[in-house]
């Protein structure tokens, strides 16, 4: 019998669904205490406070329709859509290298009217969808290395290199650790995959060193107190709001780091900021809860009984998790600066959008559950 016939709909996953609207609430409480004060004295926000909490709030209403229509529309629907989605995201990369928005030294951007965003952002999920598909129509092929491994490795490379030339080399890491997990959940043979890592690694450090700005960013995590006033003085001013939150914080919206110490507090390094002002009862509790999201989608991915809806739903669940541990190993000087936001957390409208999307594909494989 065909699957996507034996599909029965049920109710979506509630718990999932929760999480995600609390996260979402608990990131717009604290975006909102980050930015405050930052954005009532910047001149080019014209002095609005409230400028970073209006337009995350706009953005997450947004989110919310996005999230509950792929939450109704049957997944199957996207496999046919695989090509496309994957192009179109080459192309948007392709032309961020050439009219893309410069910031701090990079193009990662593309502005389209009003709107500012990564196409980068939307690669990692184009690439999840393109390899479940792939992997589900091929999974007698995934232990052989040129038929069912060498197809996604090309993919994963024209994607990286089009993150290489944006100058973006963290995100061109993490498209590549989201393949190779994909490659691995797929049943991809386990030698194949330990080859690959042995050779990625040394390639990486490779690129690393042959661009200066790039070693810096890869050895300044091991210690930043060795450039304080460039370099290591963001994650300087991240371990002091961390350090000084001690076991219950200031208090909500009491930061000191926020006043104009530590950038990007409100967006990559929201963290930080959480742990000054709730401490690290309220870091652990905001890790529980994405802990907890993350096994919920664990959950869906293996009672889901339709191998690509499985793969779809283990892929997306990778990505959020992956985020969510690179996010935080930056804000503590664990890895190197990459960039990142904290998925429903971080400001940042399109990210918000994309990932509450991606949570509503993962509700609808929750809708249907095989049956055998």
């Amino acid at each position: 019998m065909d699957k996507r016939r034996s599909l029965k709909t049920g109710q979506m996953d509630f718990w999932l669904y929760a999480a995600v609207l609390i996260l979402c609430a608990f990131g717009l409480i604290m975006v909102f205490s980050a930015s405050y004060y930052y954005a009532q004295n910047n001149e080019k926000l014209d002095y609005d406070g409230f400028y970073f909490m209006r337009h995350q709030a706009a953005y997450l209403a947004i989110g919310i329709v996005v999230m509950y229509v792929a939450s109704r529309v049957n997944y199957h629907k996207l496999e046919s859509l695989r090509g496309v989605a994957l192009a179109l995201v080459m192309l948007l990369m392709l032309l961020v290298v050439f009219i893309g928005v410069e910031l701090n030294g990079a193009k990662r951007w593309l502005q389209l009217g009003p709107v500012q965003f990564q196409p980068s952002e939307m690669a990692k999920f184009a690439l999840v969808l393109y390899m479940a598909s792939f992997m589900a129509k091929r999974a007698a092929y995934m232990r052989d290395f040129k038929k069912g491994v060498v197809p996604m490795l090309i993919v994963m490379g024209v994607l990286c290199a089009l993150l290489l030339v944006q100058r973006n080399m963290s995100m061109m890491m993490i498209v590549l650790l989201i393949g190779i997990a994909m490659l691995f959940i797929g049943g991809a043979d386990i030698k194949h995959l330990m080859g690959l890592c042995f050779l990625t690694v040394p390639l990486f450090f490779l690129l690393a060193y042959i661009a200066p700005y790039r070693w810096a960013r890869l050895t300044i995590f091991t210690d930043p107190w060795k450039d304080p006033l460039d370099k290591g003085y963001q994650l300087i001013q991240s371990l002091y709001a961390l350090g000084s939150g001690g076991l219950f914080g200031k208090g909500l919206n009491f930061s000191t780091q926020k006043l104009l110490f530590l950038t990007y507090g409100e967006s990559d390094f929201i963290f930080a900021i959480i742990g000054e002002e709730l401490g690290l009862i309220g870091c652990v509790l905001l890790m529980l809860l994405y802990f907890f999201l993350i096994c919920r989608g664990i959950r869906i991915a293996a009672k889901c009984k339709d191998r690509f809806g499985s793969l779809l739903a283990a892929g997306i669940t990778t990505v959020i998790a992956l985020q969510v541990a690179v996010n935080i190993g930056v804000v503590t000087s664990s890895v190197p600066p990459t960039g990142q936001t904290l998925p429903f957390v971080s400001s940042g409208g399109t990210s918000l959008v994309i990932f509450m999307a991606a949570v509503g594909v993962l509700l609808n494989i929750s809708r249907n559950i095989g049956v055998e």
